[in-house]
């Protein structure tokens, strides 16, 4: 049997092409892993007993076994996230033991690594292409992190604390997906939905009217506000009860913090079981294991970047906040003291206040198809890339899901992608994220073909409600565009092996590049004009909402950078110097980091890791300054199209060119460093960073 066939019905192990979504259902999970785990061990031990330290004789074979693992597990983990179930979560919780199990087998088989280290070292390394090299010089890495090198207790150790931790991080985001569903609030009194916009109001009805209320009506109500984010953060925005948003507030910071749905042990486990994997590989801290494979070269690296961004951002943030108190305050005495609750809040009419406009008054302009107008507008002006909807062509998991084609300068198709657009909170895990379906790659079928990649884009913006299309606010038109750039980062690579095409093999704190660069355009005049247009008149976006949208961008901007410099290091912190068993808890170690890295302390009850699922379920654990990081190195990548001139079209297009064909195209074929140096043509400089959130001057004093 080939490495590539499997034969079966079971739509799980199809293996290869896009998943036939319409045919998976839970109880297929089960049957179709059993099955493909005992092939893939009958592979493997075949491959052991005749590797060759060739790139056709081990690297080839090795990936077409994986391949099929992470095509099946990746199907499974998608639906986790978009179409969760009672049914789907326990067969996955059946499986994931067994799939961690052969996972740590695969990393941990010596004759594999060997003939690894052996390909390194032989005459033929030399004739490797980059791409070829770094993705062995990654899997001789990748199996010493994995405990190749490990014997006796000290392996089987090292692959029961894997095994409980799969179980952990996926316990944790489903006490976080539960909390986030069990809380809710009803109102029924237009006195408690005073000051919230039409477009949350009606949400709100539609939201009753799913949870049973079948008459409710944006009119009559009743309405109800859940934590789930288009829901949670207008209401905090625009509610004018001030006792409804701290009790919406107090939920949101304390989700999963208590009863059966408590992550806090869940938190110390996870901590403990990571300090012990890196005792055992040898590092001193699960932060200094985490940072082997990725750009910043050591935690003083990230510390020190981090402490240069905490100081130009921490005054600005005072100054913020002070602003915002006396602006409040100028309402009235009962303002003078300024809660957790009333931030977003008074921030939100201060801006109304200071720009003459609100979030809201905007989303009419961005309706969801015009958006996406824009934004492949944008893709086809910078990269020559043409987007077109393929909705039919591919098998779907929820009626709302898009299919797209991406096309070269020729019309040949180079890419796909889906779009699953909106919030679903009753089965799709809250925030937005890209995911790999297929990876380009080269394949031999008789003869030679490029297997095209496809993307899983996922947001959970507002839906269509009423009848009217999903009017987006502009944070929503940013996060699209950031999700697109790491799409575009997955599907216009030109490497052909999988090993290193689109994001695989690029180091995790270099992953943020494309998709934080993609933000900036959101400004840029012809991109914002292109896709701003009213959906009932089609009229433009008028040009002072343009001024006042430009005035706002830097808005609290210190507090904001500070927000992400108060988690990045809170995340640090745990996973390099915290122990636990130590006097303090993680909580305690939060509320001691908030000292330097918040304006405003968080309240005593405030629970917030209990729901930060980028280091306890994601992969960001001691890498969240990731964002950060790479935000350096977007900022400076937009700079060279501001150098370039932002009105010269031929210059834009030459630079968007040069883009493509490097941080684009690359992938991991060569160290992000490299990669951007390539484009840019020196190191990154944090100048463009600051100048963009409009704190430079913070930094020079």
């Amino acid at each position: 049997m080939s490495a590539s066939t499997i034969i079966s019905d079971n739509p799980l192990l199809q293996g290869t092409g896009l998943p036939p979504f319409t045919e998976i259902k839970p109880e297929r999970v089960v049957p179709a892993f059993n099955q493909l785990l005992a092939e893939l061990d009958q592979q493997l031990a075949t491959l052991e007993a005749n590797v060759q330290p060739t790139w056709s004789g081990l690297v080839e074979p090795l990936e077409k076994l994986t391949e099929l693992l992470t095509w099946s597990w990746g199907v499974v983990n998608h639906l986790m996230g978009v179409k969760n179930s009672p049914e789907l979560r326990e067969a996955h919780e059946i499986v994931q033991p067994l799939v961690v199990q052969f996972i740590n087998k695969l990393g941990q088989s010596q004759p594999i690594y060997n003939a690894f280290k052996t390909l390194r070292s032989s005459d033929s390394w030399a004739t490797l292409e980059l791409a070829q090299q770094r993705i062995v010089e990654a899997a001789i890495r990748d199996a010493e992190l994995s405990g190749v090198g490990l014997k006796g207790e000290a392996r089987d150790r090292f692959n029961a604390i894997q095994m409980e931790l799969a179980e952990l991080s996926t316990k944790f985001s489903n006490h976080v997906l539960d909390a986030t569903k069990a809380f809710s609030l009803t109102l029924t009194t237009k006195a408690e939905i005073d000051g919230l916009p039409p477009s949350l109001v009606s949400l709100a009805a539609q939201a009753a009217r799913a949870a049973g209320e079948e008459n409710a009506t944006p009119e009559n109500g009743p309405w109800r506000i859940t934590l789930d984010f288009p829901s949670y953060g207008p209401f905090m925005q625009h509610s004018t009860r001030r006792d409804l948003r701290e009790k919406l507030y107090k939920a949101h910071i304390t989700r999963a913090s208590s009863g059966d749905l408590d992550n806090n042990p869940l938190i110390v486990r996870i901590l403990e079981l990571r300090q012990e994997l890196a005792d055992i590989l040898g590092f001193k801290s699960f932060a200094e294991l985490s940072l082997a494979s990725k750009m910043a070269p050591n935690v003083e690296a990230v510390e020190a970047l981090l402490e240069e961004l905490r100081q130009a951002s921490y005054d600005a943030a005072v100054k913020d906040l002070k602003e915002l108190q006396a602006f409040a305050a100028s309402y009235g005495e009962e303002y003078q003291d300024l809660k957790h609750w009333d931030i977003s809040f008074w921030a939100e009419r201060q801006r109304e206040a200071k720009f003459a406009f609100t979030a809201e008054e905007l989303r009419p302009y961005f309706p969801l198809p015009q958006v996406l107008d824009g934004l492949f507008g944008l893709v086809k002006r910078l990269f020559g890339v043409t987007v077109t909807p393929a909705d039919g062509q591919a098998p779907i998991w929820h009626e709302d899901v898009r299919y797209f084609q991406i096309a070269d300068e020729t019309g040949s198709p180079i890419a796909y992608f889906y779009l699953d657009p909106y919030s679903r909170p009753a089965e799709k895990r809250g925030g937005a994220w890209m995911d790999v379906c297929i990876n380009r790659a080269k394949t031999e079928n008789g003869a030679t073909a490029i297997r095209l990649p496809v993307a899983y884009l996922i947001c959970n913006q507002t839906p269509p409600v009423d009848g009217k299309p999903s009017l987006m606010t502009f944070y929503e038109v940013e996060t699209l565009f950031h999700e697109f750039g790491h799409g575009l980062h997955h599907m216009l690579t030109k490497v052909d092996y999988a090993g290193a095409a689109g994001i695989n093999n690029v180091e995790w704190d270099a992953v943020e590049l494309p998709s934080q660069f993609m933000e900036n355009w959101c400004y840029e005049r012809p991109t914002l004009f292109g896709m701003a247009k009213h959906y009932e008149t089609g009229e433009a976006l008028p040009e002072h909402y343009y001024q006042k949208l430009l005035a706002a961008r830097n808005y609290m901007s210190g507090t904001g950078m500070l927000r992400q410099i108060h988690l990045s290091s809170v995340d640090l912190e745990l996973h390099y110097r915290y122990r636990s068993g130590s006097n303090e808890t993680p909580a305690d170690v939060r509320h001691r980091i908030a000292k330097t890295t918040t304006v405003l302390p968080p309240l005593p009850e405030d629970s917030i890791l209990c729901s930060f699922g980028h280091i306890f379920e994601g992969g960001y654990a001691a890498g969240y300054y990731s964002y950060k990081w790479a935000e350096v190195l977007s900022a400076d990548a937009f700079a060279a199209f501001e150098e370039a001139g932002l009105d010269n079209e031929e210059a834009i297009k030459a630079t968007g060119r040069r883009y493509r064909d490097t941080v684009l195209a690359l992938g991991g074929s060569k160290h992000p460093m490299e990669v951007f140096k390539t484009f840019r043509g020196r190191e990154p400089s944090t100048i463009a960073l600051l100048r963009h959130n409009g704190l430079v001057s913070a930094a020079a004093n």
